[in-house]
């Protein structure tokens, strides 16, 4: 059975409390549930990991080489400077799909720029939730 990496990045565990009007009411736990469900609709199986810090970032997926066939990975703000990540991802050479719940495309201009995008196969982006579901179905078609 294929295995995907989910990670995601700084204040994703404040969800449903931090600007509910930029990502909603929706916890990480619940998203973190219908990830579970999702993989099974395609006959992967998923491990889901949380940091604030980079660092904890960057050996998770140092840690997944050998061990996973895909990485979804939502940075949070890191998306926008973490050469550190997007190094660890480039180097160890497993596709991956970064993440939004909000479209960075539409907001500050700062957030509009990613480090990490040179280094995955697609990005989704505005979705709300829904965006790790897409991810999933997207990981699921990459690893047949």
């Amino acid at each position: 059975m294929k295995k995907v990496l989910v990670i995601h990045g700084p204040n994703l565990n404040m969800l449903g409390k931090r600007e509910v009007e930029v990502y909603g009411m929706t916890t990480l736990d619940e998203i973190n549930e219908s990830i579970k469900e999702e993989v099974k609709r395609y006959e992967l199986e998923v491990e889901i990991f949380q940091s604030n810090h980079e660092g904890e970032i960057v050996d998770k997926i140092q840690s997944a080489l050998g061990r996973f066939d895909c990485i979804i990975i939502n940075p949070g703000a890191l998306t926008h400077y973490s050469i550190a990540i997007r190094d660890a991802l480039a180097a160890v050479k497993i596709p991956a799909i970064e993440v939004h719940l909000s479209n960075i495309h539409a907001r500050e201009e700062f957030r509009h720029k990613s480090v990490i995008a040179p280094v995955a196969i697609g990005q989704i982006v505005g979705f709300g939730p829904e965006s790790y579901m897409l991810a999933v179905r997207a990981a699921a078609g990459i690893l047949g």
